[in-house]
C-alpha cells in the first residue's frame, strides 16, 4: 500500500508542476490548450503539487 501511495503522491506532483508551466506559458504543450497562459491554472498546480507532497511525506511515514 505504502507504493501505491508514493505513485499517487509523485503522479500528483508531476500534474501540478505540469499545471503551473502550462499556467505560466513556460510550457505550451499543447500548443492550442485552454491551460496555456491562464493563471488559476497556476494556482490550481500549487495546490497540487502540496497535495502530492503531504501524500508522499505521509507515505514515507508508514
Amino acid at each position: 500500500m505504502k507504493i501505491f501511495w508514493l505513485f499517487l503522491g509523485a503522479l500528483f506532483l508531476i500534474i501540478g508542476l505540469i499545471w503551473i508551466g502550462q499556467g505560466l506559458d513556460y510550457i505550451q504543450w499543447p500548443a492550442r490548450s485552454f491551460m496555456i497562459n491562464e493563471i488559476r491554472w497556476t494556482y490550481y498546480g500549487v495546490g497540487l503539487v502540496i497535495l502530492g507532497c503531504l501524500v508522499i511525506w505521509a507515505a514515507r511515514r508508514r
